[in-house]
C-alpha cells in the first residue's frame, strides 16, 4: 500500500489548517435542514481530513436521513477558549466538538460532566484503542469524554543525501542505530555532521523541536499524578532543555521557529538535515521541501518512543441531536474509518486495532525513500508511555518553547536567561 500524504494532520496548533468555510462561530444550529434529513454539526479546530478523505460522505450515503456541517475555526483565533465560553453557557456548540491532546486534561478534570460518556457508547471497544490514549480522554470517576483521533508518534526525519555528504550512514536501520536508546548520541551524530556540513547546513532545524521530542517521551512532564505543577524542578524537563540549548549552543539548530514561514523556506532550500518527526510532520516537510527533494528525504527511528500531538472527538451534553452525534464520532473514531483517514491525510490512527490493517501495516511513502512509516510509527505508538497530563499542559509547554528556547536560538540568550523567562511567564499563566 502507497500512502498518498498531502497534508499533515492532529497537531492543532502545529498543523496546516486551511479554513473550511468557517463563519466564525463554534457550531451551527442544528435541526432539521428543508429536506427533512437531522443534521449533525462537528466543531474542529484547524482541518482534520474527515471531510477531505471522503468519510462524511461515505457515512451520509449509509445513513440518507443524516446531514454533516462542519464548522472549521483556525486554531490560532482561540477555538479552546471559544469552546469553554460555549461549555458554560450551554449554547453555541456543535454536536460533536473536538478537543486538542494539551486541552483533554482540563477538560475530563473541569468539565467532564458537560460531555457524553462515550465509553458506553454502542461499538466503542476500549482494547481497540492504545491504553495510554484511551486514559488521556479518561476522568478520575471512569467517564471517557472523549474518543482518540490521531496521535504523534516520533521519528527523526532526514536528509539522506546530506548524510551522505557529512560522511554518515544513509540506510534507515543504520541512522536509527546511531541514536537508539539516546536523545544526546543524536546530537553527537549531529557534531560528527557538522565537521563535514555540506553546503552550511544546520543539523537540525530547531531547539524547540528538539525540547518537544525529547520531553515528550517522559510519563511525567509538566503534571506529577497528584495534578501538582512540577516544570521548575521535573528532571525531564531540565534534561529536554540541556539537550535543546546544547544543541543552539554547538550550533547544530538553524535557530527557525518551526511552522514559520522562514521555516517553511529553510525546508525548500535545504537548510537543515533532519527535523524531530511526529507522523503528522510528514506532510509538512513534504509540502514545504517540494518536488526537488523527493527521495532525498528520508524516516529514522526516534532516539525514544515519544508522541506529540493528537486529538479527540467529544459529544456535549448541550448538543442539538446527542444520539446520532454519538454514533457518527463513534463511527468517525473506529479503526477502519482511522485507516482510510491515514491512507489519504497522513492522520496517524490512535486505534492500535488499525494497524494491522492494509493501509496502517504496508504504508510506505514514495517521497521519503519509500520509508515503511507503517512500521515505524505504529511501534513508537505502542511503545509510548502513559503520559501524565495537566490542565495547562498545551500553555507551558508552548512557553518554553516559543517564550524560552527562541530567545536562546535566536537572541543569543543564555540558557538560564532562556529558561527564566520560561519559568516567569509559564508561573504567571497559572496564576491566572
Amino acid at each position: 500500500m502507497v500512502l498518498a500524504a498531502v497534508a499533515a494532520l492532529g497537531a492543532g496548533l502545529l498543523s496546516g489548517c486551511a479554513d473550511d468555510g468557517d463563519d466564525g462561530s463554534a457550531g451551527s444550529s442544528g435541526g432539521g435542514d428543508s429536506k427533512g434529513k437531522t443534521v449533525v454539526t462537528v466543531g474542529t479546530y484547524g482541518v482534520m481530513g474527515f471531510k477531505q478523505a471522503g468519510l462524511y460522505d461515505e457515512y451520509t450515503k449509509l445513513h440518507p436521513n443524516i446531514k454533516i456541517e462542519e464548522n472549521v475555526i483556525d486554531p490560532a483565533s482561540n477555538y479552546y477558549p471559544q469552546l469553554l465560553t460555549h461549555l458554560g453557557s450551554g449554547s453555541g456548540l456543535a454536536d460533536i466538538q473536538a478537543v486538542e491532546v494539551g486541552n483533554i486534561n482540563e477538560v475530563t478534570t473541569t468539565q467532564a460532566d458537560k460531555f457524553v460518556d462515550l465509553s458506553k457508547a454502542d461499538g466503542v471497544k476500549k482494547e481497540n484503542f492504545l491504553d495510554w490514549k484511551w486514559a488521556q480522554a479518561t476522568a478520575k470517576d471512569g467517564k471517557t469524554i472523549g474518543l482518540g483521533t490521531d496521535v504523534g508518534p516520533m521519528a527523526i526525519c532526514y536528509r539522506k543525501d546530506l548524510f551522505q555528504q557529512a560522511g554518515l550512514p544513509t540506510d534507515r536501520a543504520a541512522v536509527s542505530k546511531l541514536w537508539a536508546g539516546d536523545w544526546q548520541k543524536y546530537l553527537n551524530a549531529g557534531k560528527d555532521f557538522a565537521k563535514k556540513a555540506p553546503g552550511g547546513a544546520a543539523f537540525l532545524d530547531s531547539a524547540g523541536g528538539l525540547f518537544n521530542a525529547a520531553v515528550s517521551g517522559g510519563s511525567e512532564v509538566y503534571y506529577d499524578k497528584s495534578g501538582k505543577p512540577i516544570y521548575k524542578d521535573n528532571p525531564a524537563v531540565k534534561k529536554a532543555w540541556k539537550l535543546a540549548t546544547d544543541a543552539s549552543a554547538s550550533k547544530l539548530s538553524a535557530g527557525l521557529q518551526e511552522f514559520t514561514k522562514p521555516w517553511q523556506q529553510a525546508l525548500a532550500n535545504g537548510k537543515f538535515a533532519t527535523a524531530s518527526c511526529p507522523a503528522w510532520m510528514l506532510g509538512q516537510i513534504k509540502e514545504y521541501a517540494g518536488d526537488k527533494y523527493s527521495g532525498k528525504w528520508d524516516v529514522a527511528a526516534a532516539p525514544k518512543p515519544a508522541n506529540w500531538g493528537g486529538s479527540f472527538l467529544s459529544v456535549p451534553q448541550a448538543a442539538k441531536n446527542k444520539d446520532e452525534a454519538v454514533k457518527l464520532a463513534t463511527w468517525l473514531t473506529a479503526p477502519e474509518q482511522q485507516a482510510k483517514l491515514f491512507e489519504k491525510q497522513a492522520s496517524f490512527p490512535s486505534a492500535q486495532a488499525a494497524y494491522d490493517l492494509p493501509q496502517v501495516a504496508d504504508a510506505k511513502l514514495p517521497y521519503f525513500n519509500n520509508a515503511p512509516i507503517g512500521k515505524i510509527f505504529s511501534e513508537a505508538a505502542k511503545d509510548s508511555p502513559t503520559q501524565v497530563l495537566g490542565p495547562k499542559d498545551a500553555v507551558i509547554k508552548q512557553n518554553f518553547v516559543d517564550v524560552g528556547l527562541l530567545q536562546v536560538d535566536q537572541q543569543g540568550k543564555s540558557a538560564a536567561e532562556g529558561w527564566k523567562a520560561a519559568i516567569k511567564t509559564n508561573d504567571n499563566a497559572l496564576d491566572q
